[in-house]
């Protein structure tokens, strides 16, 4: 590649095509978030990544250094907890693994805390993030995140329910425990795997 980034790699691997339990098809994939859309500065903006690291530090990479890690493309149906799923949706953005591999968890750690702008969180299990399928994302079919779909980069992790993705994404700490997000404080689940249907935190 004539811009010396890492090579570009798909996931395209096949998805089910029944539709999740308890869900139903929207043709659009609706830009939904809580609060108001952010301004962000890309020559300040910056991913931090600590909690219980294998070095024990807090690690800041900057737009340049996290976008020439290895490249993802994902085509994956986003399902969102209200019940609507858009099929066939073109992500592409870093593997989250190469950022994970980059910045590894001390032994033990099991859980990340996705962090966005606002103090928004989300947290996930690590063997959710290292999935094969999961993408800090920066494009959307293609073309540029819009501030609206999470410019400049939003986590999309295609077997679990869009909410436990944040958009604006920040930061990323890890934690032998979960800790319950913005969503999870407020009722829904920990987990959120789409194919088991789990929602509600009264499921756990």
């Amino acid at each position: 590649m004539t811009d010396g980034r890492a090579p570009h790699t798909s996931a395209e691997l096949a998805e089910p095509r029944v539709m999740p339990p308890g869900q139903r098809r929207s043709p659009q994939l609706r830009p939904v978030h809580y609060g108001r859309v952010p301004r962000v500065n890309l020559s300040t903006w910056r991913l931090s990544i600590g909690g219980l690291t294998a070095s024990g530090e807090v690690t800041a990479l900057d737009w340049d250094q996290v976008t020439a890690l290895p490249r993802l493309e994902v085509l994956a149906d986003h399902h969102c907890v209200a019940r609507y799923t858009t099929q066939d949706v073109r992500w592409s953005g870093v593997s989250a693994r190469a950022l994970v591999d980059l910045c590894p968890p001390a032994d033990g750690a099991e859980f990340v805390q996705l962090w966005a702008t606002y103090g928004y969180s989300s947290t996930v299990r690590l063997e959710d993030l290292l999935s094969a399928r999961a993408v800090f994302a920066t494009h959307l079919d293609g073309e540029p995140l819009t501030p609206e779909h999470g410019w400049p980069m939003r986590v999309v992790l295609p077997h679990l329910y869009g909410f436990k993705g944040p958009k604006w994404v920040a930061a990323m700490d890890y934690h032998r425990e979960p800790v319950r997000g913005f969503w999870e404080q407020r009722g829904y689940h920990v987990t959120g795997d789409v194919w088991r249907e789990e929602r509600y935190a009264h499921q756990e």
